[in-house]
């Protein structure tokens, strides 16, 4: 009799590893990186052969690797609008870069802000029990309005909230929970003109500061990650690397000089800060964002955390066509049709690698077509919640090689009311696509179809041979698109 408090004991302590490792499997910390103009093509695991990006080779050896992952929308702010919330371009609140107050520190104003009561992301996973971080650039309010992250779920931020102050990664401040945080910095305009007949030296040393905004996000991140080791976490790092202006520490930018023949300065002709060395420059951003993603990845692995931790990572649209970024020398989009601020391919398609260590199949590969406005939903399913009125569909079976559980979408849907309205919608391997609507009306602008397994860079219009097709776009529009609060975000049906 003696032996049975003894065995009394096993099986509690058995039943309770039990309980753990199940609770473990259900709340998982969860780290989402997010950069900032990073195109399809542009890191080594999808076939980039002249930027070096070790830790995310890392990443996708350890983990999946997405082939048909999109953005839900082909620029900043509404594309982080919708990663937070679940919502398509036709449902969501924020659908633009709704600009307010200008580039100088004085006249600082953010974005369009989140508005109060908004169903987010980080409140789904605190009512999970999460704590809750962010670290990059937010571009969705600001800290004395409803957007900020402290309004809408985080329990900690530091970041550089207006994205206009983001195209200098030397800025005076960055905001750290509401307050601003100094850095050594002077104010510095990189929208500023110069003469390329007079320029010198100490032109492009005016880009130069003393604190790299990076660094400092990248130092609050792990100290978020050391404090909330002991409970589930959620952290939001949407990185602002490779957006312009063309700044990077330069240790970073001596690796590549010299690599690229022919190499010429930047002058500022398609805006932002001039660069002496611009192709190394680029390069260097994005071998930085790799090196700040190690350092998550070891810190991680340094607490024990890694079986315990999914990382995701991905972009917010394609590669830019300004500043200085040359994205045919670096085939940013792997030839697809487009850049940031399209609806064709090379500006929706985006990375997307996920690593869980005993969850996610090392070194995997899907072409599952999922979505940023799926994420809400994938996370709800993880973590047991309700995703609330989303558009997404959870890819979690995916994630976890459960392929025939697997729900796939019926089409996935684009409303982007910039750079001339335009729309576009993938059902299967078709792709339907409409530019420039605001210069006639919706109904008079004609449909562009393609079909992306045999065309996958859209270069062969087949509208004329499926009517069938038109149709049926035309009723996806009709199911998808709702009234927009802006007037200016309002071009499918406007009455004004």
């Amino acid at each position: 009799m003696r032996y049975y408090p003894i065995l009394a004991l096993l099986l509690i302590n058995g039943f309770c590893a039990s309980a753990q490792t199940a609770n473990n499997a259900s709340t998982p910390n969860i780290i989402y990186i997010y950069a900032d103009d990073l195109g399809y093509g542009e890191i080594e695991s999808y076939g980039q052969l002249k930027i070096k990006t070790p830790n995310l080779n890392r990443l996708r050896e350890e983990g999946m690797k997405f082939t048909n992952h999109y953005t839900s929308m082909p620029v900043c702010a509404p594309a982080r609008c919708m990663l937070l919330t679940g919502k398509n371009g036709g449902h969501s609140y924020i659908r633009g870069n709704y600009e307010l107050g200008g580039f100088a520190d004085s006249l600082e104003g953010g974005q369009m802000p989140l508005p109060e009561g908004t169903y987010t992301l980080p409140k789904m996973l605190k009512a999970a029990g999460y704590t809750t971080g962010m670290a990059g650039k937010w571009g969705l309010g600001m800290h004395d309005n409803t957007g900020s992250p402290l309004k809408q779920g985080f329990d900690f931020y530091v970041s550089v909230l207006d994205q206009k102050q983001a195209h200098n990664f030397y800025p005076t401040h960055l905001w750290l929970n509401d307050e601003r945080l100094k850095l050594n910095n002077p104010e510095i305009d990189v929208h500023r003109k110069i003469d390329p007949d007079t320029a010198k030296d100490a032109d492009f040393d005016y880009f130069v500061g003393n604190e790299y905004s990076g660094d400092v996000m990248t130092k609050y991140a792990l100290e978020f990650i050391d404090k909330s080791k002991d409970r589930p976490f959620f952290l939001y790092l949407p990185f602002p690397q490779p957006h312009v202006s063309l700044q990077a520490p330069q240790a970073y930018i001596d690796e590549y000089i010299g690599k690229f023949n022919g190499e010429q300065p930047y002058y500022g002709e398609k805006g932002y800060a001039f660069s002496k060395y611009p192709l190394s420059t680029y390069a260097a951003m994005i071998t930085y964002l790799d090196a700040q993603i190690g350092k998550v990845m070891d810190k991680v692995s340094e607490l024990g955390l890694d079986d315990h931790t999914i990382i995701m990572f991905s972009s917010d649209n394609g590669t830019t066509f300004n500043g200085g970024v040359n994205a045919d020398f670096f085939n940013s989009v792997d030839g697809l049709r487009g850049l940031k601020m399209d609806v064709f391919e090379g500006g929706i398609r985006v990375p997307f690698l996920a690593r869980w260590p005993g969850q996610i199949k090392a070194g995997s590969t899907t072409d599952l077509i999922s979505v940023q406005y799926d994420l809400m939903a994938t996370l709800a399913e993880l973590t047991r919640q309700d995703p609330g009125d989303t558009n997404g569909l959870s890819f979690l079976p995916t994630l976890l090689g459960k392929d025939s559980q697997q729900k796939r979408h019926e089409y996935t849907y684009w409303e982007y009311p910039e750079k001339g309205g335009q729309i576009a919608v993938r059902m299967g391997k078709w792709k339907g696509v409409k530019i420039n609507v605001r210069k006639s009306t919706y109904a008079n602008t004609p449909w562009m179809i393609f079909d992306l397994e045999s065309d996958r860079n859209e270069t062969e219009d087949l509208a004329s041979q499926h009517p069938d097709l038109v149709k049926r776009f035309d009723e996806i529009v009709q199911k998808e698109h709702q009234p927009a609060h802006v007037r200016e975000w309002e071009f499918i049906n406007p009455k004004f």
